[in-house]
């Protein structure tokens, strides 16, 4: 059965504003196996003003928190943003087992920014849309939960990351001489490969579906 992890890209995200912030756990929200399994994305609340200042089209936001700044090491934690006109402007709430899990806390200084991009994993009659479109086909966005947009493949990949390839026709992977990307990048002019590659078309063989978000017209 095929199972998928489908990566949205959200084209409009330039310029993107980062507002500093205080993270607090919640036990009220919820976290359990399937955000685990990244199969939804956990849910964080924050004030309107601070959501209308980093203006997530998508509705979803990036938190991230320094662990270590000595190392820069750090955690990502991506999320639907939900209004909470209770919260101070420059505090969200995110799940507080997600946060312990983490970081050991309840709490921390991070900041907040529109995502650029997420991940999401599909599986079932949601995971057999996808099979037979191609790269530059479009499918409606609520297959992942996301209303008033539509997805595009842009690529994808199996899972030893063979790359698809518009060019190639079909469910396919074989050997073809390649010149440029995906699946090569040439150190020479005019260097050319043989490099093993899929086809244009979505199989139960491929595991990462790219995609790019289609906003509808207003």
């Amino acid at each position: 059965m095929a199972d998928f992890k489908i990566v949205v890209a959200d084209p409009t995200a330039k310029n993107i504003r980062i507002v500093p912030v205080l993270v607090v756990g919640s036990p009220d929200l919820p976290y359990d196996e399937k955000h685990k399994e990244q199969r939804e994305l956990v849910q964080c609340k924050a004030n309107p003003k601070l959501i209308e200042m980093i203006n997530p089209a998508l509705g979803v936001v990036t938190i991230r928190i320094w662990k270590n700044k000595a190392n820069k090491e750090k955690v990502n934690i991506t999320a639907k943003v939900v209004e909470d006109p209770s919260l101070d402007i420059q505090t969200v709430l995110v799940p507080e087992a997600l946060l312990r899990e983490k970081l050991g806390t309840s709490q921390a200084i991070g900041e907040i920014f529109r995502a650029p991009a997420f991940q999401i994993r599909v599986s079932g009659p949601e995971a057999s849309r996808f099979v037979g479109l191609k790269i530059g086909d479009r499918i409606e966005g609520s297959v992942i939960g996301l209303k008033n947009v539509v997805l595009e493949i842009r690529g994808g990949s199996d899972l030893a990351g063979f790359p698809m390839r518009i060019d190639i026709e079909g469910p396919v992977k074989k050997y073809v001489l390649l010149s440029s990307g995906p699946g090569f990048r040439p150190r020479e002019d005019g260097e050319r490969r043989r490099k093993l590659v899929r086809g244009n078309t979505v199989s139960e063989d491929i595991v990462q579906i790219n995609t790019v978000a289609i906003f509808a017209k207003t």
